[in-house]
């Protein structure tokens, strides 16, 4: 059975409720992000809250808006949020990013998303797994709507995605007038094929930069760079 519990320097994370429990792609998202000048902030698909939660540890002035539209999930996020020192920062939502984003009265400055890639594929037995992971309740292009509906003029929305599911995303996007600023390629091993991308969007088209990240030299071995991304937030990686 999983560990209830996942502890990190400032705030725990309860996930015994949650679709989805932590993992890499949250935190690499959630450490990598810029929210250098971000006030207001928008994690769409919260799960456990990590990635709200990372993102109040790094910018304490600003506010973030956490949806999630499994009800266990946004239940037990809620939870981990008033139990952390950023309570007054993060309001969760109990809903989906398409009904928020109809009723929203405002725009952001940062938007994140660790979204849903699964399409055709076998369904989990879960249904509240299932609707984290498949793209049924949330399309690729659903989240780009949203995305460029929330979104404030020089606002960024950032991602991770596996590869080939990032590629086709940066596509549907650049249709849509988002445009790929940045983009970092993960590779889980020196000698590894990548496996994930963090991606930078903006309303501006400049052209995009690019760099890359390897998360282990062997098996529980980290590179530097790996340890300086999350070095904030992990009790300790050798």
């Amino acid at each position: 059975m999983p560990n209830p519990y996942f502890q990190f320097k400032q705030f725990t994370i309860y996930q015994d409720r949650c679709s989805m429990k932590v993992g890499t792609d949250g935190v690499l998202l959630g450490a990598w992000a810029d929210c250098s000048s971000s006030q207001n902030i928008l994690d769409i698909g919260t799960g456990t809250g990590l990635i709200a939660l990372m993102l109040a540890q790094r910018s304490p002035k600003a506010i973030i808006h956490a949806v999630e539209i499994d009800e266990e999930s946004s239940t037990q996020a809620m939870e981990n949020v008033l139990s952390s020192p950023f309570s007054e920062q993060i309001k969760v939502y109990n809903t989906s990013i398409q009904s928020f984003s109809n009723e929203a009265t405002e725009t952001f400055d940062l938007i994140v998303s660790n979204p849903p890639y699964f399409e055709n594929n076998l369904k989990c037995p879960s249904e509240n797994r299932s609707l984290a992971r498949h793209t049924d309740a949330l399309s690729f292009e659903e989240l780009i709507d949203c995305a460029l509906h929330l979104l404030a003029p020089n606002g960024k929305f950032c991602v991770i995605l596996p590869t080939e599911e990032a590629i086709r995303f940066g596509h549907l996007a650049q249709q849509k007038g988002l445009f790929l600023s940045h983009q970092t390629k993960v590779f889980p091993l020196i000698e590894k094929e990548e496996k994930r991308r963090l991606l930078c969007f903006s309303q501006e088209n400049v052209p995009t930069t690019e760099d890359s990240l390897i998360i282990e030299l062997e098996r529980h071995i980290y590179t530097e760079e790996f340890k300086t991304l999350t070095k904030d937030f992990y009790l300790d990686k050798k």
